[in-house]
């Protein structure tokens, strides 16, 4: 995130999943291989061992609560995926909780979770990601209460972007 901020960016992008004791986390994968020194499954082990793993460089994989700390002194707007169904109240009053409301978009591949984003905090973006083809990806959109579709590279078209900005979304 830091690195991106040195960047130029105004706008980051994290996931967030639980831990074994019900902890708000942000890290990609399901698993730990990839980016740890820890095996096995994140929602497997506690805080304090997720904390004492090693994402790269030394780094700890952060809770949601410092990643939003994080982003609310540098002034940015933060996409927060939504990796795990039933975790959208909690991520929400983590949000609420440091104040940054109107700044935040909440995303994710299942409809309840973007849905249920919306309806606790109408205020804030939420986008509906998709690497499958829809049928009617805007309307689908619409009947969630998504601001924004995020189509897999593939399914983006010229006619798909016309018609979402045409509908008022993102």
């Amino acid at each position: 995130l830091a690195k991106g901020l040195e960047c130029g960016a105004d706008l980051l992008e994290i996931d967030v999943r639980r831990s074994a004791d019900g902890c708000l986390v942000v890290i990609h994968d399901r698993t730990l291989e990839r980016t740890t020194n820890g095996k096995g499954l994140v929602k497997d082990y506690m805080l304090k061992e997720l904390k004492g793993l090693d994402a790269g460089k030394g780094e700890e994989i952060p809770t949601l609560r410092e990643v939003l700390d994080f982003v609310r002194r540098a002034g940015a707007r933060l996409i927060i995926e939504i990796k795990e169904v039933g975790t959208e109240q909690a991520i929400v009053q983590e949000v609420r909780g440091v104040g940054l409301e109107s700044s935040a978009i909440f995303v994710s591949f299942d409809p309840g979770s973007v849905r249920k984003a919306k309806e606790l905090l109408p205020e804030a973006g939420t986008g509906l990601i998709y690497s499958r083809p829809l049928g009617n990806p805007v309307g689908f959109a619409k009947s969630l209460r998504a601001d924004i579709l995020l189509p897999r590279f593939n399914l983006a078209t010229r006619d798909l972007v016309e018609s979402v900005h045409r509908h008022g979304l993102r």
